[in-house]
């Protein structure tokens, strides 16, 4: 639907690149972020500026959030002050961040008392991804909300995938970010101990991903590592939350947790370690403090 108007909540490693995806293609965008950089920097691409959230979705049609937690999606939108008490009826709370189960009931409840829409919709693939418009959607929910929201996710992804209904596409992302987050938990383990071992760390990638441990997060990610740059394109903190999320899912699920708390607890360790604000690889340096040596490629 053309000339709806969007306010974007969340200008980080994905936001930003979405918004300017939008402005790009001629949407009305009214951003909001904590950090004014990247809202200044979003008002160059085309955006306008916000001065509160409330402000924001008392003029939006669809109001996107992309931001960190479930909880902190809950803050910005419930209670009387709340995004949802500010959006105009028949509007759309479009929630691009990856939240917990539980989340999207709770949302999908008290937009439905609202009179607005929720609209589950994470993504996969990277900050780079966004910046050139091909991220991947997944939407949970019913196909005329997700035509209503076509135009709006034609914008910058590459693939919309319609999962089922909502609640749907939030669990398909959790077991994927579990998935990607465990091999690199593992590949990095791996490193360790292959430098620990003296073993020639410039022929470890390629021999892994000879075979049947190449994998997607180690083409990303693998060499990076060894160059020691841990840029946080998918933070570790991230990586922790969502583990978590997904560890708490499946116990509620009647499922044994035993791999997920080992994965979710490696990142804890990581984190306390100092490590959350770098990227989700700097995991491989709670095993370098841990047993005193440095996993990369030697000058």
């Amino acid at each position: 639907m053309a000339g709806q108007r969007i306010g974007f909540v969340g200008l980080g490693g994905m936001g930003r690149g979405l918004v300017k995806n939008l402005c790009l293609k001629g949407h009305s965008v009214t951003v909001y972020d904590l950090d004014p950089e990247r809202v200044a920097s979003a008002v160059n691409e085309g955006a306008v500026k916000g001065d509160t959230v409330g402000e924001i979705a008392a003029e939006s049609d669809i109001l996107a959030v992309c931001i960190t937690t479930a909880e902190a999606v809950q803050a910005l939108a419930l209670g009387p002050d709340g995004a949802l008490a500010k959006l105009p009826k028949d509007a759309i709370f479009l929630d691009h961040t990856t939240v917990s189960v539980e989340h999207v009931e709770l949302m999908r409840k008290a937009c439905e008392q609202a009179s607005v829409h929720y609209a589950e919709a994470p993504m996969t693939r990277t900050p780079a991804h966004a910046e050139r418009g091909e991220v991947n959607v997944l939407f949970g929910g019913d196909e005329a909300l997700l035509e209503r929201l076509r135009p709006v996710f034609g914008a910058y992804a590459e693939n919309i995938f319609h999962v089922g209904p909502a609640g749907h596409a939030t669990r398909l992302k959790l077991i994927h970010n579990y998935i990607a987050f465990a091999n690199v938990a593992s590949w990095c383990e791996g490193f360790a101990l292959a430098a620990k071992e003296g073993l020639d760390m410039s022929k470890v990638i390629g021999i892994i991903s000879a075979a049947g441990g190449k994998s997607g997060m180690m083409d990303l990610y693998g060499n990076l590592t060894l160059q020691r740059d841990f840029t946080p394109h998918m933070s570790l903190e991230n990586a922790q939350k969502d583990v978590r999320y997904y560890a708490e899912w499946l116990e509620q699920a009647g499922l044994p947790a035993f791999m997920a708390q080992s994965v979710h607890n490696t990142y804890a360790l990581a984190s306390i370690m100092g490590h959350g604000s770098e990227g989700c690889t700097a995991v491989i340096k709670a095993y370098e403090e841990l047993s005193g040596i440095e996993a990369c490629l030697k000058e």
